[in-house]
């Protein structure tokens, strides 16, 4: 029997437990405080995952495990520190357009604490239980903040249509675990993945693989589990999109590369049929469909649906330095991708109405030039162009699939790559190449969200600059560890 030993193992899991302790503080304080400052929740929200971020950073968990559940060693924590940014800077973002919407209370705060915590719990499970657990919070968090204002119709068709996606694909993991269980005998990840050749069915374990891959393909937009995309990315408050885009998607995809990474070369045999082919029909589906949009937030939905193609190449490049890929990649694209969902927060046509319509983007690196050079930036990074941080990250994916020998893949991202760009420049041309449109345009760009710009707009440079620091810090990862 496992025993608990204070601190060290208490210390291990101290990520988790701040966010936790952060999140149920926010929901006390909001419940019980009465006259409390208007910024105390904000407050308490930052200082939770900032803590948390700092923990991960300064407590090394070690090898094992805790519990045999839950990974606390370096890859964990490098994904753990990610998911404390981005909950960082969409908070920073959400700070003033929370605000205006009226959404700025603790329901708002301490969901999107658990959101991040649930994040944690699918990228660190080395057991199927925590990485259902981890799902269904993750989920349950988002549904509410989709939903948050109740007078909103596009925001509560959005949260219907992103529940009932989340139950059918909630069914599907839950199914495929329990086929999992049923065929190996154990819901201990690495025990179940070692040798799956050996198992009692091997039609029950690739039934249950392939259930489980379309639970995790409905979370990170994989063709053909994409269409709740637009609608919801369009309803949901900017800055939830902006976390739901981003760290949603980076903890799916940690939790599935632990998965490949695991598993041995009969289940590899199956999957690369299937994971080349989602990985073209993401990449041609959503950068054609991207292009026929006329609105920024659908527009950047089916971006983000191409982009998770070229992620689900660097993982089928695992072997050939993938793994080193997809980490920058979706370092890269946590910063290019908040960075536009952030600058597109900061501009509302009124109080309840996002500015939403490409139309009226015309004009605005004249009215608005800082968030028109943010959302520039990050759609140069986004389309793959130097000097940005996704340059590097597409040319690292794109090495690694030519080294494992898909050159037919490695041309359709390209392609891919190609149509891209029409569809960011299409965006840069309305807002530096037209005439200024005259319509009234509220700003909600404060001190947080200019110290959220200042920050994403370094690290998009930086990394598209001077890459190796955080390609040496993901090498050293990935060779230290046996996941």
């Amino acid at each position: 029997m496992t025993v608990l030993s204070w601190p060290k193992d208490i210390l291990a899991v101290l990520f988790q437990l701040l966010l936790a302790g952060g999140g149920i503080t926010v929901f006390a304080v909001g419940a019980f405080v009465k006259n409390k400052p208007k910024s105390l929740l904000f407050s308490l929200a930052i200082g939770s995952v900032l803590s948390a971020a700092v923990a991960a950073l300064l407590i090394d968990g070690g090898r094992m495990p805790f519990f045999q559940m839950l990974d606390v060693g370096v890859y964990a924590r490098f994904f753990n520190v990610l998911f404390a940014l981005v909950a960082f800077f969409s908070l920073l973002f959400s700070h003033q357009h929370a605000g205006l919407r009226q959404v700025a209370g603790d329901e708002f705060y301490g969901l999107m604490i658990l959101a991040v915590l649930g994040m944690s719990l699918v990228a660190g499970a080395t057991h199927w239980l925590i990485f259902f657990l981890g799902f269904e919070l993750l989920s349950l968090a988002f549904y509410i903040l989709i939903a948050m204002r109740r007078d909103d119709l596009p925001g509560n068709e959005a949260a219907l249509k992103y529940l009932i996606m989340g139950m059918v694909s909630g069914g599907f993991l839950a199914f495929g675990i329990a086929m999992f269980y049923a065929s190996t005998g154990t819901l201990d990840m690495p025990i179940g993945l070692a040798d799956l050749k050996k198992v009692v069915s091997p039609t029950g374990m690739l039934l249950s693989l392939g259930l489980i891959l379309s639970a995790t393909g409905f979370k990170i937009s994989l063709v053909p589990f994409h269409l709740w995309t637009p609608d919801v990315y369009q309803g949901a408050p900017t800055p939830v999109t902006a976390l739901l885009t981003t760290g949603s998607k980076i903890a799916v995809f940690a939790g599935l590369l632990r998965i490949l990474m695991l598993s041995s070369n009969w289940l590899w045999a199956h999957a690369t049929p299937v994971l080349w082919t989602l990985a073209a029909a993401t990449l041609l589906t959503g950068s054609i469909t991207a292009l026929a949009q006329t609105r920024i937030k659908r527009l950047l939905a089916y971006s983000s649906v191409a982009q998770m193609g070229y992620a689900v190449m660097g993982v089928l490049a695992t072997r050939e330095d993938g793994g080193l890929a997809v980490m920058f990649y979706f370092t890269a694209y946590a910063l290019m991708d908040m960075g536009a969902f952030g600058a597109i927060s900061t501009l509302c046509a009124s109080p309840e109405s996002d500015l939403d319509e490409l139309e009226n983007y015309r004009g605005l690196g004249y009215s608005h030039p800082w968030q028109a050079a943010l959302l520039t930036i990050c759609l140069l990074s986004l389309a793959g162009l130097p000097p940005t941080a996704g340059f590097i990250g597409k040319f690292m994916v794109f090495k690694a699939v030519l080294q494992a020998q898909y050159i037919v893949l490695a041309v359709i991202g390209i392609a891919s790559a190609i149509l891209s760009i029409f569809v960011y420049l299409k965006v840069i041309v309305v807002m530096f190449m037209r005439s200024q449109k005259d319509m009234a345009v509220t700003s909600g760009f404060g001190v947080e969200a200019r110290l959220a710009f200042a920050l994403i707009l370094f690290g998009v440079i930086w990394a598209g600059v001077f890459p190796s620091p955080l390609q040496a810090l993901i090498s050293r990862i990935i060779t230290s560890i046996s996941i």
